[in-house]
């Protein structure tokens, strides 16, 4: 292990201390970009013993990951934790598919928007919340490329009348 991952590691770990134990593991970014967020629910998940000293590290991707609901529990497939540094022959599969744990209410809720609305479920945000991992499940409909455009023509309009206000107000002072 590097220096530069140690100091990294020291940092995380305490802001973790200064947060009451609660943290970012994970954020997927792309998951924004590429879907319309409708509802987003938080959701546990079960997990073994060196999947949470991997997450504790800070190691995890959700960026291929994807929820399901199959017979009436939800699944998290295709999140990312790598083995445990430190694990032995108990270490963990990386990819294998992950019980989610939520209401009942809430499953038959979203079981029924995405068999008829043509949506999908899909992680945001891993976290530690008072020392349990927490998903933050996004309830999505899929954009389109003309979407993709208009959101980013959107956003850089935003950021020039930002900008020329900021110019502005600096002429105003000078």
């Amino acid at each position: 292990m590097g220096a530069k991952s140690k100091k990294a590691q020291q940092k995380k770990a305490a802001e973790a201390a200064k947060n009451g134990g609660n943290f970012t593991v994970a954020t997927n970014r792309a998951a924004r970009h590429n879907y319309t967020i409708l509802d987003t629910y938080e959701v546990g998940i079960m997990l073994v013993g060196t999947e949470v000293k991997s997450l504790r590290e800070g190691k995890a991707s959700l960026v291929d990951a994807w929820a399901s609901i199959e017979d009436g529990e939800l699944w998290l497939r295709g999140l990312h934790i790598p083995e445990y540094s430190y694990g032995t022959w108990t270490n963990h599969s990386p990819r294998r598919t992950r019980k989610l744990l939520a209401h009942r209410r809430e499953i038959d809720y979203l079981q029924g928007k995405v068999r008829d609305g043509h949506l999908t479920l899909v992680p945001l945000k891993m976290y530690f919340k008072d020392g349990l991992c927490k998903i933050e499940l996004g309830l999505a409909a899929g954009k389109q490329a003309h979407d993709k455009r208009q959101d980013m023509a959107r956003r850089q309009a935003e950021r020039d009348v930002i900008r020329e206000l900021g110019r502005r107000v600096k002429g105003m002072r000078g």
